[in-house]
């Protein structure tokens, strides 16, 4: 059994009545991979607007497994000290992680952030020395594209963010950089310039499935 972990902030996690990328992913892994596989991780829920909280389980199409490790409003920072404890429950064996606006946005630096993700990495293999990781870039939103100096962060982290992976990387512990969303637009892919809509999300998951057919077979 192949174990998936989505990890990420507001854009996996998903708001009440989406479908989210996890589950865009699920439906091509259905369709294309030959083996047994599913998604594990300590949460389920959905954000909720009217709670502002994660509690929603109104999905579009809740039929799939919903678990995760995202959260609305948490980054790097936050999931460091939360992935050795959910890979070794659930046995994750590959993590897809989507993380760093929130961080670059809220809390810390460029630099600071490449350090909360080699922590993020050192803490997720104390769990499984050979534990696997895509890793998606920052996907630039609407304040990167009006705010230069946010602009300028999210493109400086970007560039951090392929180092250390690259410094990271080992063979029994494989660390792959995905590339950014193809052909990615904030009119047409989000609803809001931040978080993803139905054709976001296909684009979300296809990034990270295509560098693993890439990378990986």
């Amino acid at each position: 059994m192949l174990r998936f972990m989505p990890v990420g902030d507001s854009q996996t996690i998903g708001s009440a009545g989406e479908h989210t990328w996890r589950y865009r992913m699920w439906q091509h892994l259905c369709a294309t991979y030959d083996g047994p596989f599913t998604l594990v991780g300590p949460r389920e829920t959905l954000y909720d607007p009217r709670t502002d909280a994660p509690t929603s389980y109104a999905y579009a199409e809740p039929d799939f497994p919903r678990a995760h490790l995202a959260g609305w409003g948490e980054g790097w920072l936050h999931m460091a000290p939360l992935v050795e404890d959910a890979v070794r429950r659930g046995r994750a064996d590959v993590l897809l992680v989507a993380l760093g606006l929130i961080d670059l946005g809220f809390y810390t630096n460029p630099e600071q952030t490449a350090d909360n993700v080699r922590a993020f990495v050192a803490a997720a293999r104390r769990a499984d020395p050979h534990v696997r990781m895509v890793v998606l870039p920052v996907v630039p939103n609407v304040r990167a594209a009006s705010d230069a100096s946010f602009g300028d962060q999210v493109t400086a982290f970007n560039e951090l963010l392929a180092k250390t992976l690259a410094d990271l990387d080992e063979p029994g512990s494989p660390l792959l950089l995905a590339s950014l969303p193809a052909s990615c637009d904030l009119h047409t892919d989000t609803y809001d310039g931040t978080h993803p809509n139905a054709s976001g999300e296909h684009k979300l998951a296809a990034a990270f499935a295509d560098a693993m057919h890439q990378a990986w077979g």
